[in-house]
């Protein structure tokens, strides 16, 4: 496989394989149940969900529980992750595959990307904003490291790996069919349901 930027190769790599071990177990499900629980009030029940960087899938997991009927995509690069999907059989639809690269065949209810673009290459967001538009009949979702301005930030001592910034807003500036139905803060020092610091984003498309 072929990337177009160092940030793909990282993650596809012995490094993503080190974060799908270490961000697993039932703890952390039931914070993302309880994440996606909330957002659920808003959408209602969904037919159909692509998730775009899944990992080994702890949010689809989360759907599944939720919404057992609902037919769930997962989009991820890495190959111990997309193993860990194959694994679970739940997936209607696995593509093991870069974001960049992914030309959507068809459009899900919702897309959704939780922890992904604070990792992108700054220079090739609005490709992914396009694909997560593209993707989406209705619902869009993000969760990410949220700042007012982009700011890059070290990440386990590698540079160029993480940047924060107005994700949700530069979307909402771009597609003029894009509201904003809703949003919300995750804190990792949340005494029932902690997850690492995180705001998420509901859009929806009004055309």
């Amino acid at each position: 496989m072929t990337y177009k930027t160092e940030q793909e190769a990282f993650w596809a790599g012995s490094f993503g394989d080190d974060y799908s071990q270490r961000n697993d177990g039932e703890v952390l499900l039931k914070s993302k149940i309880a994440q996606f629980s909330k957002i659920l009030q808003l959408t209602g029940p969904l037919t159909s969900v692509i998730e775009f960087g899944s990992n080994i899938g702890l949010n689809l997991h989360s759907l599944d529980r939720l919404l057992p009927n609902v037919a769930l995509s997962a989009l991820e690069i890495n190959e111990f992750a997309v193993s860990k999907l194959s694994e679970w059989g739940r997936c209607s639809e696995i593509f093991h595959q870069s974001a960049l690269n992914f030309e959507p065949k068809k459009q899900y209810e919702m897309s959704m990307i939780l922890g992904v673009l604070v990792h992108t290459n700054p220079k090739e967001l609005l490709t992914m904003y396009e694909k997560l538009y593209q993707s989406s009949s209705r619902w869009i979702l993000l969760s990410e490291a949220y700042n007012p301005v982009p700011l890059e930030i070290e990440y386990r001592g590698n540079s160029g790996r993480y940047y924060k910034r107005d994700f949700a807003g530069e979307m909402l500036d771009i597609y003029s069919d894009l509201k904003l139905v809703d949003y919300g803060f995750i804190y990792r020092r949340d005494t029932k349901f902690p997850q690492d610091d995180a705001t998420w984003f509901l859009m929806e498309k009004t055309n």
